[in-house]
């Protein structure tokens, strides 16, 4: 046998209606993405569709998702709506063809910067919130101890700060954010040093 190796899922060509098979580097490719979607508390299958649609060529229907992924148009539907939510797809036109199709953010600081702030959105924002009542209630109680008072206030603070440097990083055109995540640790030379050094 000759050639590349491929996988069980099909996909179906835009020019026949015969099933392909994926190669099996897109198969792997799909396949932790989704386990790795699991682990940051995303489902397996909006995490899939995503991958399956960033290695796409091609604008892709929710039927040619669903058969490729072998899952339900009900699952692929919910996934796409939540992808869709999190701007990190979005539906294209095709000629000669009414159905819906999408493609994928393929601008990788694009893509990260939607989910960080989807992310923010959903967890940092409410934590934030959470902690200022926290911090408000504790500043008027006699009853809590001055040790969990200057806890809760830490905590407060910490997490405002996070949440300040993301809004900053955000400004930050994405070129230079670029440069300065590649700095690494080297970042630390631009620093006055701290007493912790």
């Amino acid at each position: 046998v000759t050639g590349v190796q491929t996988c069980a899922l099909p996909i179906l060509t835009e020019m026949s209606d015969s099933a392909i098979r994926l190669p099996i580097a897109v198969q792997q490719f799909v396949l932790h993405w989704g386990e790795m979607g699991g682990q940051w508390g995303v489902n397996r299958s909006v995490a899939q569709i995503h991958a399956l649609l960033y290695l796409s060529d091609r604008p892709l229907n929710a039927e040619e998702i669903s058969d490729t992924l072998r899952i339900a148009r009900s699952n692929t539907s919910n996934s796409l709506k939540e992808l869709l939510g999190w701007k990190l797809i979005r539906r294209v036109p095709v000629l000669a063809d009414r159905r819906d199709h999408y493609e994928a953010e393929v601008d990788l600081m694009q893509m990260l910067t939607r989910i960080a702030q989807g992310r923010k959105e959903r967890e940092i924002d409410p934590a934030v919130a959470a902690l200022r009542i926290c911090t408000d209630e504790a500043a008027r109680d006699p009853a809590i101890s001055d040790v969990a008072r200057a806890r809760i206030e830490a905590m407060h603070g910490f997490v405002a700060t996070l949440d300040d440097w993301y809004q900053q990083m955000m400004s930050v055109p994405p070129g230079r954010l670029m440069a300065l995540i590649k700095l690494g640790k080297r970042v630390l030379r631009f620093l006055p040093k701290a007493r912790t050094d």
